[in-house]
């Protein structure tokens, strides 16, 4: 991506791609500005809205209690379908979409599968993007499963709010506890219960005893911890909410840090209120002395579409090709981004102001080709960005009595330097402003009315998928070849546009039978042509090639399409940054999240091209290892650190996934940091028990070929120095350390960090072991160490294995080694201490009626390790 190739679709970053952070904030403890989104797709059932109003109303109450009286909601939002009936007490959203929705009340992702969750692929103490709720969770219908739906509401918010993690581990329900207890993963252990499985036989089911398994010496897999209905414990609410004594978050004096719940392996082993107690809610609050009133309810829904393009055709306009940019992007917007039944005017100002078009309703191409006529062709004059807008709200208001919920496209290159007066007025309105800044010196107060105001576009209407987005500057007769995959999901409304910068370059276009495409409308004035397929376009492989008729002539490529069915969702790529600003020499991660509906895809190929403003550009390659910048693997979120900055300032994203034949599947596991399943109660010493959660199928659909670009947020770069940057970046955490043991070996496996985080090759791995895990974790330096002289690190996201033999461990005291890895780069910079993996010690004999008891063992084995660093016999 060149400077000024992109230019032509900036309309797609802020309307299309824009950013989808909460709206959310913090005032006098209360939380304001709250989004709660029904789901198109959800049949209209107005309990489902009374409900929503009762799960709020009594987790602001546990909420204001569980957090020592600091927080409680304020006011929020219910966005209603467009499609459900439209009532007097709806009004109309302003800047609430549900791309910006806290809550989303959606189908379930899998038909039958109602759990609760929240998309958390972000670090530890990082806003999570929201929290999905199925109808039936919502309307009660989950109770015995999910416990109350206002408690859980809490645990979710936790999640999306500050970034903390469940404090159970359905891969690893189980641990050896220092105690030498089998226990289950929860916090506080002061929650008490029983571990049974639950077996049927000859048509005859029974509870038995969990039984341990010989090689992990844990307990066996179909083992399930069933709580006792009446407790005394208040922690925590990370790990079950629903139990009726549960009122608090669990604390650094009850927080369990031996069990690998992914609270611990995600936050480093601190408790959930440690966690909380350093955000900034908690920093810019103190408790209450009162209890907080109910939270207040507003009940929006969605109305036609009423927006006006403000066009800048001043003189500064004429600089640097911005008038035929401008154009070029409106008339991208007019013909394929605004939908059918939108209301569309037109302002032109340059010192003065125009309607240049009343509002007209988009019918189909005869508005859009009126509206293309009244595009401004000369430059000249002052600037008035004020006056563009009074003359918009005019335009909106013959039509429309409120301006309240109204768009504002405002495409100017912002130098004007009296914008800062009507800033208010515009605050004030209700009208949301989308900026498109076509040139470096944009007035503040110009970009400020775009951050108070500006959304991102609803993707609940019918949003345009963009396929391809491709640009190279070329020398005369030279050529831009490539194809375009537009496979089954996509192909309705499909819009191919060429750009050009001096001379309309040859084009030729082929669909997938090899047939020549040939009827591209060539717009000279604006520099562009374009294609509209009619119907549905044919699916496959779509060929075009760009000639350039001049030297340094920039030739794009831009195409998008729309889903080809209402009943098939496409598949979407979404990418963003973990912050919009930072400073050398801190590290970014790139996120792309590739879905089809709420269904992750896996196995793509995933790259991010991120630009600085000089035009440095570099190309990342992004991974779904659950590695490094990866929070879990198979999750449908590509991720990857970003440390090679080059210059100071604001740097661009943009992500391109392509799915080849038999690569790219849907994953249909269950979502991560979803709510606990409750499989049944312990009543009076017997369990009750819940019906049994919907069986998982982990089946994975290959899917055909498919081909995504998407624009990500900027950020801006600070104190990054010139010329070489120092090595200051370690590697980075290993997160899947794994460990088996194959007689007398210990056998692990792990993907490898790299010298800066995840880039690289690291110089060697530090392994040490303990019979201890705190120990391991307090005191790794202090532990033994395994001789790894033999270990050649390989390059990063490479997996990596590594055989050694135990020595004279005596095992009297424990059942488990702990083992855990560091890295070391060229600079001699350390990572931090990777999980910890564990291995049963072999036992001479298991006394058969420890059933669910702490594993008993009879008589001490020795193990000889001649493989260790330091030949010393340990007490485990």
């Amino acid at each position: 991506m060149m400077p000024g190739i992109s230019l032509v679709f900036l309309l797609l970053l802020y309307l299309l791609q824009g950013s989808n952070s909460s709206f959310v904030k913090l005032n006098d403890n209360g939380y304001e500005d709250v989004i709660i989104a029904i789901d198109p797709g959800v049949p209209e059932d107005e309990n489902i809205i009374e409900q929503l109003k009762e799960i709020v109303t009594t987790a602001s109450t546990y909420l204001f209690e569980a957090t020592q009286k600091r927080f409680f909601f304020k006011n929020v939002s219910v966005l209603i379908p467009e499609s459900w009936e439209d009532s007097l007490q709806y009004k109309r959203p302003t800047y609430e979409s549900y791309t910006h929705a806290d809550v989303r009340v959606a189908p379930p992702t899998i038909s039958g599968r109602d759990e609760p969750y929240t998309r958390q692929f972000t670090e530890c103490e990082e806003k999570a993007e929201y929290i999905h709720f199925t109808p039936d969770f919502v309307l009660g219908k989950k109770l015995n499963e999910y416990g109350p739906p206002g408690r859980l509401l809490v645990h979710e918010w936790a999640h999306l709010r500050w970034g903390v993690f469940d404090e159970y581990n359905e891969d690893q329900p189980f641990y050896s506890a220092k105690s030498k207890k089998i226990e289950a993963t929860r916090c506080s252990t002061g929650i008490s219960g029983l571990n049974r499985v639950y077996t049927c036989q000859g048509g005859s089911c029974v509870f038995r005893t969990c039984r341990t398994n010989s090689t992990t010496k844990l307990y066996e897999k179909d083992c399930q911890f069933f709580p006792d209905e009446v407790q005394t414990e208040k922690a925590s609410i990370m790990f079950m909410q629903s139990i009726d004594s549960v009122v608090e978050f669990c604390n650094e004096k009850n927080h369990n840090q031996e069990a690998p719940s992914l609270q611990n392996i995600k936050c480093g082993y601190r408790s959930t209120w440690e966690v909380i107690s350093n955000s900034e809610d908690f920093k810019n609050s103190t408790p209450m002395e009162t209890s907080p009133p109910p939270p207040v309810f507003s009940l929006l829904r969605p109305r036609e579409r009423i927006l006006c393009l403000v066009l800048d055709k001043s003189g500064s306009m004429s600089l640097s090709d911005r008038l035929n940019r401008m154009n070029q992007a409106a008339k991208y917007f007019l013909l394929q981004t605004v939908e059918n039944g939108s209301w569309v005017g037109m302002v032109h100002f340059d010192s003065t102001a125009s309607i240049k078009s009343e509002l007209i309703q988009i019918k189909g191409n005869t508005e859009r080709n009126t509206l293309l006529e009244s595009l401004p062709s000369v430059a000249s004059g002052g600037t008035s960005i004020c006056k563009g807008i009074q003359a918009a709200f005019q335009a909106i208001e013959k039509k429309n009595s409120q301006l309240d919920g109204s768009e504002i496209v405002l495409l100017t290159d912002g130098e004007d330097n009296t914008a800062g007066s009507c800033v208010e007025t515009v605050k004030q309105s209700g009208v949301i402003i989308h900026l498109i800044a076509l040139g470096p010196d944009a007035d503040a107060a110009v970009t400020e009315m775009s951050k108070i105001t500006g959304k991102k576009c609803d993707p609940t209407r019918s949003s345009s998928v963009r396929l391809e987005s491709k640009g190279s500057t070329l020398n005369s007769d030279s050529w831009m070849n490539d194809t375009v995959i537009i496979d089954s999901t996509v192909g309705k409304d499909t819009f191919f546009q060429v750009t050009w910068s001096k001379q309309p370059p040859k084009i030729s276009l082929w669909n997938p039978n090899g047939t020549a495409v040939t009827n591209f409308i060539v717009d000279t004035a604006s520099k562009m042509a374009y294609l509209t397929i009619p119907g549905t376009a044919q699916v496959g492989i779509w060929t075009y090639h760009l000639q350039a008729k001049a030297n340094s002539e920039t030739l794009t490529m831009t195409v998008t399409s729309r889903a080809a069915s209402s009943s098939v969702p496409p598949i979407t790529v979404n990418a963003k940054m973990n912050k919009n600003s930072n400073s050398f020499p801190n590290p970014m991660i790139v996120y792309a999240e590739v879905l089809q509906g709420y269904i992750p895809i896996i196995g793509a190929s995933v790259t991010a091209i991120i630009e600085s403003n000089k035009g440095n550009t570099k190309v990342l390659e992004l991974l779904d290892n659950g590695a490094g910048a990866d929070a879990f693997k198979n999750d449908g979120v590509y991720s990857r650190y970003f440390t090679a900055y080059s210059d100071n300032g604001r740097y661009s994203l943009k992500v391109r996934a392509h799915g080849g034949t038999n690569s790219a599947r849907r994953s249909l596991q269950r979502p991560a940091n979803r709510a606990a399943f409750i499989p049944g109660w312990v009543v009076n010493g017997e369990i009750k028990q819940n019906p049994p959660r919907p069986e998982t199928d982990d089946a994975q659909t290959v899917l055909e070929s498919f081909s995504r670009t998407a624009t990500g947020d900027a950020f801006v770069m600070s104190d990054v120095p010139s010329g070489p940057l120092p090595d200051l970046f370690p590697p980075s955490q290993i997160t899947d350390l794994h460990a088996t043991l194959d007689g007398d070996n210990i056998n692990l496996t792990w993907t490898a960090p790299g010298d800066d985080f995840d880039v690289g090759t690291v110089r060697e791995y530090i392994i040490r072991i303990s019979g201890n895990i705190t120990d391991l974790r307090d005191n790794f330096d202090d532990a033994l160490q395994v001789n790894t002289s033999d270990l050649v690190p390989k390059e990063a996201n490479s997996e990596e294995t590594f055989v050694f033999k135990p020595g004279k461990i005596s095992e009297e005291n424990a059942a488990h080694i702990f083992i855990a890895i560091r890295s070391v780069d060229k600079s001699n910079l350390t990572s931090k201490s990777s999980n910890f993996a564990q291995v049963a010690l072999p036992v001479s004999q298991e006394d058969p009626s420890a059933g669910s008891d702490p594993v008993k063992k009879v008589g001490p084995k020795i193990w000889y390790l001649t493989n260790i660093h330091t030949s010393i016999k340990i007490g485990l």
